[in-house]
């Protein structure tokens, strides 16, 4: 959904539920305006084609889970937030932590300054936290916080209020950072997962705002979830012709929505409260709401869904895991 099913026919990129991007997250932490938070949420626990649990395992233990950072408005990321895991022969996982700045931060950043190394990853109920200086982390199973009717959407949009995800979890990155951390006062953000081959590093997955990935592209999806935001403009024709066909615009309007769907980018001024569309995203936002009443040119304006009650007041603000 919001991007739980990334590849064609609601599968997973490459064929790796762990690698598949649900939600990207990012509001100033609460009590303390002076640092934010950044959710980067992945793996779903449940798969809808074929239906069914998927594996155990929290993260790809090799792959690049990397949350990308825009300072200058140019949608080419200049600083990177980069995690790869490991796999211990327990079966329990660690995770290391890497910051890029400059133009390395651009390309798949397995490589740069260390801010945790062997975190340790969250498979039961309890958060296990990893604190560095003023920074803290998360790494590790939530319920996911996402919420949407999902078989109404199935179901020709007739939305009944039936929550697919409020007993579902999901893999998530939680990294609580001073704002200085960030670059400037107003990024650019999206979040994305790599995987690697014989030729290197193939990115599988990619996001910044909510939902537009797997309902927009269509037949160019694959193109677009391995793409860049720089080169999103290649997309604005694929969206104005799916908004054409869903809400009935007109050619000259579809191409203006597209145009501000695009490039996928999740604006954040730490300085100013989270709400998305206008400034990032909290774990509450109604983003399904706004989506399908954009979508549908305002013929659909909500799904009778609302938030999770199982979200926490502190860090890691993401819920326990369902059993």
């Amino acid at each position: 959904m919001s991007h739980h099913a990334s590849g064609p026919d609601f599968g997973f990129p490459r064929g790796d539920a762990r690698l598949d991007m649900t939600d990207l997250y990012a509001f100033p932490k609460p009590g303390d305006a002076a640092k934010s938070i950044l959710v980067f949420n992945v793996h779903p626990s449940f798969s809808v084609n074929p239906p069914g649990h998927t594996t155990t395992e929290p993260f790809a233990p090799g792959a690049l889970y990397e949350i990308k950072i825009d300072t200058d408005g140019d949608a080419i990321a200049d600083i990177s937030y980069s995690v790869r895991f490991r796999s211990c022969d327990d079966g329990k996982q660690t995770a290391t932590l890497r910051r890029v700045q400059g133009a390395p931060a651009s390309g798949a950043c397995d490589e740069g300054a260390v801010i945790v190394e062997g975190a340790p990853v969250s498979a039961g109920r309890e958060a296990l936290v990893t604190e560095a200086g003023e920074c803290r982390f998360f790494f590790g199973w939530r319920s996911d916080p996402f919420f949407f009717d999902a078989n109404g959407f199935f179901n020709k949009m007739r939305f009944t209020g039936d929550d697919l995800f409020t007993d579902k979890n999901v893999c998530s990155i939680v990294l609580e950072l001073p704002n200085s951390a960030l670059g400037t006062n107003g990024v650019g953000l999206w979040a994305r997962t790599l995987d690697k081959n014989g030729e290197g590093w193939v990115q599988a997955d990619r996001g910044g705002r909510p939902l537009q990935a797997v309902f927009l592209p269509g037949e160019e999806r694959a193109a677009y979830l391995t793409g860049e935001p720089a080169d999103d403009d290649r997309f604005i024709g694929v969206f104005a012709h799916e908004l054409e066909h869903t809400g009935g615009y007109t050619r000259e309007d579809a191409i203006a929505v597209a145009r501000k769907l695009l490039p996928d980018i999740l604006s954040y001024d730490p300085r100013c409260p989270a709400s998305f569309p206008h400034n990032g995203r909290t774990l509450t936002d109604d983003v399904v709401d706004f989506f399908f009443s954009l979508l549908t040119n305002g013929k659909v304006t909500g799904d009778k869904v609302g938030p999770h009650g199982d979200l926490l007041n502190e860090f890691p603000y993401v819920g326990p895991p369902h059993d």
